[in-house]
């Protein structure tokens, strides 16, 4: 029965993805199309609703425009030539805040007006990591950071004045506090803390008073404040996996440290989002992901607000992203698996969609190929979940593909536009991206079982998806490709080292070669944290022989096949120097290698057109038939 089934389940993917080959074949998309900076990006809408400011490029690097909702003049309100604008909003309905990140230097932070005059640098304080407590919310002109100034290994809280530049010390951390939370007034009222294997939720009811315990868990659970209850005293609502599997949405009574009431929650997979309205202090919706991201409303007029807005983008993902004070105008966002989307600016009032910018023109959608979600069985009978995209307009059969870990690992894939996906099949290459143990979205269980699997039973879910294709005569075996960046190119080298029959090739980018170093660059905030680190990957005092036999950099004599490597010359976590032995050692033994170092991770136009060149020309002429 079990051999009839799975040749049933083929046929059945083959018929699905037969109707692929009926259509007319992608045309051949200039690579620079993909990866361009996109035309508008990261709307914004000032408190009042009357303007928006957004991202666009200026001598190919990100900078902040302004403009009325009602259209007209746009005015560029910022100039870098050296690094993208990383982060903006408005302070007030005059003034616009925005960051750049000089890696050299620090974040530095600057105020000027939307007419572009008036310009101030407000913040400078030289290499130090800078978080916002409070995003997108300025609070009579002051803005709530998190600076790890005072000690590099964890974050205070302080308050930088806009109009004058004064950053007042607001909170000291006793040396555990991971995060600090204000609420909607900008008070600092919770905070979690940690001492590396357990977290603590911390609440006060007004700032002159101390922090004090609400619950104490372990940092495999978590418990993440989304806002407070207009309702309840002392209550907020919160995503949270403590002393259940997958993540719900609940209220918790913070003087109690009670659970009362559980909201939302779904049997697959976990709560991933809450929409919360700061207005009206009340939940709007939870949000979750199984194939694609849907919402459970809890409030009908919120309901009927998507309602409209899907009849307007009929088969669009659709996300809010920036609202005015009175929550009557807001920011929308649109995307599908073939499309990159655009943005909009909606009239609640008036139930008025006017469209502000798509995000990326050049590349029409009915060229872009469909990402589809599938499953399949692991080693040990777990079901892993992913995605395939078959290039557009192919059958579905022989196929050369392209297999894509993702990062972290405790992040996932999903379903969506993806510049690099799409690239790749336009080049006619299959695309895999399988979300394998460890993964973030499915239950605490299955990303816990990720915990020191790397280079083990990762690599296994990996390779049970590979082997999935190739059953199913979706993949020609002999030309399977592996890539990715971060932990997604550990993956890759760990797979070129240990299944050597499987792979053609593989690439990394800034991927580690050498977990020993990977755990020792844990950077000087981290600290803190450090225990976590080991439970999630290994000690490197007391698990020698695992890390060393995970880690690629002690396996080169098993790599045989092509490999392409880019690394980042300044990235602590994949050193330089230990790349520069790993390619090395590869070309003394004469394995064909293509090795790229960029200056910086913050890459230019032209950086990023030429990684990616030198990327297709490696897969082209290894994949070949």
């Amino acid at each position: 029965m079990r051999i009839k089934f799975k040749l049933v389940y083929g046929l059945v993917w083959l018929f699905l993805f037969a109707s692929c080959a009926q259509k007319q074949r992608a045309d051949r998309i200039p690579l620079e199309n993909f990866f361009k900076n996109p035309k508008k990006s990261a709307f914004q809408l000032s408190p009042d609703g009357k303007y928006v400011s957004f991202l666009q490029p200026y001598k190919n690097h990100m900078n902040v425009y302004v403009q009325h909702v009602e259209g007209g003049k746009v005015t560029r309100i910022s100039s870098e030539t050296n690094y993208n604008i990383s982060y903006h909003c408005w302070g007030n309905n005059d003034e616009i805040i925005y960051m750049k990140n000089d890696p050299d230097k620090g974040p530095f932070l600057y105020v000027v007006n939307k007419e572009g005059e008036k310009f101030r640098q407000v913040f400078s304080e030289g290499q130090l990591r800078l978080k916002f407590i409070n995003p997108s919310r300025v609070i009579d002109n002051q803005v709530l950071l998190a600076l790890n100034k005072r000690d590099s290994t964890f974050f205070d809280a302080y308050r930088l004045d806009i109009a004058s530049g004064n950053l007042q010390l607001a909170e000291k951390n006793p040396g555990n506090i991971s995060q600090w939370i204000a609420d909607e007034d900008g008070k600092l009222k919770l905070a979690i803390a940690s001492d590396g294997n357990t977290e603590t939720l911390l609440y006060r009811e007004r700032e002159s008073l101390a922090f004090k315990p609400v619950v104490s868990y372990s940092f495999k659970s978590k418990i993440a404040p989304i806002g407070f209850s207009n309702r309840k005293d002392h209550t907020i609502y919160a995503l949270s996996n403590y002393k259940r599997d997958k993540m719900a949405l609940v209220e918790i009574d913070c003087i109690s440290g009670k659970e009362k009431q559980v909201i939302f929650t779904h049997d697959s997979v976990d709560v991933s989002e809450a929409g919360y309205s700061p207005l009206t202090h009340q939940l709007l919706f939870a949000g979750y992901e199984t194939s694609r991201k849907k919402k459970h409303f809890l409030n009908d007029s919120t309901r009927r607000v998507f309602e409209h807005l899907e009849r307007l983008l009929p088969q669009t993902q659709i996300q809010i992203t920036s609202t005015d004070l009175t929550e009557q105008k807001c920011i929308v966002k649109t995307f599908t698996d073939v499309s990159s989307g655009a943005y909009y600016l909606y009239d609640l009032h008036a139930k008025k969609l006017t469209e502000l910018s798509k995000v990326n023109s050049s590349l029409p959608e009915n060229q872009m190929s469909e990402m589809r979600h599938i499953s399949y069985k692991t080693f040990d009978s777990l079901t892993i979940n992913g995605y395939l995209t078959i290039p557009k307009g192919v059958e579905a059969k022989n196929l050369p593909v392209i297999v894509l870990p993702h990062g972290g690992p405790s992040s996932r894939a999903s379903w969506g536009f993806n510049s690099e996906v799409q690239f790749f099949a336009n080049r006619g290459y299959a695309v895999f991206q399988p979300n394998f143990r460890g993964s973030k979205g499915y239950g605490k269980e299955f990303w816990i079982a990720g915990f020191q699997k790397w280079g083990t039973d990762i690599q296994r879910d990996i390779t049970a998806g590979v082997q999935w294709l190739i059953q199913e005569g979706i993949a020609d075996k002999k030309r399977i490709a592996i890539y990715g960046t971060g932990f997604g190119g550990y993956c890759a080298m760990n797979g070129l080292c240990f299944e050597p029959e499987l792979y053609r090739c593989g690439a990394s980018q800034s991927g580690f070669v050498n977990l020993f170093t990977y755990i020792k660059a844990v950077p000087p905030y981290y600290k803190p944290v450090l225990r976590m680190y080991y439970e999630m990957v290994g000690n490197p005092e007391e698990q020698i022989d695992y890390l060393r036999a995970v880690s690629p950099v002690f396996h080169t004599d098993k790599i045989s096949d092509p490999v392409f490597i880019s690394q980042d010359l300044k990235n602590p976590r994949a050193n330089l120097s230990e790349t520069n032995q790993f390619v090395k050692e590869l070309k003394n033994r004469k394995v064909p290698i293509t090795y790229v170092v960029r200056q910086h991770d913050q890459r230019t136009q032209d950086e990023q057109m030429e990684f990616y060149s030198q990327l297709e020309t490696f897969f082209s002429d290894n994949l070949k038939k």
